[in-house]
């Protein structure tokens, strides 16, 4: 929800090299639009949001061409774009399985003259996963060459977990809770500002006990993976609602978001001490990997394991969610399945549909 993230890669055969990276901002017509419908929970009609799949499918090609003018690369180097879109929900859980992301592909495809790669989610619940997190297999893919006892940890609204090989010798990747999005919305709601830079609001408060064992006490929790989660569960309905749960709601706000950055850190270590592997490294990207604050305390959490972020494998931190989309654009054009955790019935599968532009 920040913006289009916009990253330039090179693919070789075991190397990836980010040539350029940029995050535009939407529209603020886009931005209001989005943040009623998914932060808010407002009620949509279908015209709005098809409207809005083709506006963000505009915003990403406008992306698109910003970035190559920028990087002095002409629109004929380029293979492939890789759209993940915007995600607006997410249920991998309902009688029906769905998630839904905007942003036109037929509409990049055709303002930029660029094949489009989009789509990534739905085959993988056809076979019964649960569409996220797709992440892990590039995570796997960019360790390759690091050491035994790896794993990844992607901080975005939602925080994600990889570990190539856990006690049972699997792939074992899964959402652990929330990442960012509570964090941001509580500092919107009361500094007016879209995050908490470098985690110092959080570090000025003070952790409440009674707020965090309520907010850990949802039963996402006590779920075994595979599994995916997003703001319909941990967003500001689920703030209210714990809110409503605790006897005494007094609580300062600066103690509040120290509360929601500790219940952040806490979730995702426990639900790496449920996989029972010996860890030595864990690599962090997306947006939480810039807050100090959780950086720091996340490293205290976890003790003698070693928490430090992707640019120690040379790739940028907050690029490695758009890279991986341009990763798995480049598989699915070569006809090569992607590893999946999500408990699809299938141990992986093709992802992605192709979206050609019409030659003139």
């Amino acid at each position: 929800m920040d913006g289009i993230d916009a990253a330039l890669v090179e693919i070789a055969q075991s190397k990836v090299k980010t040539v350029g990276f940029q995050t535009y901002p939407y529209s603020d017509e886009i931005g209001s639009e989005l943040h009623r419908c998914v932060i808010e929970s407002s009620p949509v009609d279908l015209g709005t949001v098809s409207m809005l799949h083709v506006m963000i499918g505009e915003a990403f090609a406008e992306a698109t061409t910003s970035l190559l003018q920028t990087a002095e690369v002409d629109v004929s180097e380029i293979v492939a774009i890789g759209s993940h879109g915007q995600t607006v929900f997410h249920d991998p859980d309902s009688a029906h399985p769905f998630s839904l992301q905007l942003g036109a592909p037929s509409t990049i495809a055709a303002a930029t003259g660029i094949t489009t790669v989009a789509d990534f989610r739905s085959m993988d619940m056809a076979y019964g996963g649960q569409g996220a997190p797709l992440v892990p297999a590039f995570h796997v893919w960019a360790m390759q060459e690091a050491a035994a006892g790896s794993a990844a940890l992607n901080i975005g609204g939602i925080a994600n977990f990889t570990i190539p090989s856990t006690a049972q010798g699997d792939l074992l990747g899964f959402d652990t809770g929330p990442g960012n999005c509570l964090m941001d919305l509580w500092c919107e709601q009361h500094l007016g500002q879209p995050y908490d830079t470098n985690g110092e609001w959080a570090a000025s408060g003070i952790s409440s006990c009674e707020l965090l064992e309520a907010l850990l006490n949802h039963p996402y929790f006590d779920r075994p993976p595979p599994k995916s989660t997003g703001r319909e569960l941990f967003g500001a309905a689920y703030l209210r609602d714990v809110f409503a749960r605790l006897p005494n709601a007094e609580i300062e706000p600066a103690d509040v978001q120290a509360s929601l950055l500790e219940f952040t850190v806490e979730s995702i270590g426990r639900s790496i001490e449920t996989t029972q592997s010996r860890l030595e490294t864990i690599y962090v990207c997306g947006g939480g990997a810039h807050n100090k604050a959780l950086m720091d305390r996340l490293s205290d959490r976890m003790g003698t394991v070693k928490v430090t972020t992707f640019n120690d494998l040379g790739i940028n931190p907050d690029a490695v969610e758009a890279t991986t989309f341009a990763w798995m654009a480049a598989q699915r054009l070569a006809m090569e399945p992607v590893l999946t955790t999500t408990g699809s019935q299938l141990t992986s599968t093709l992802l992605g549909a192709v979206y050609e532009p019409t030659r003139q």
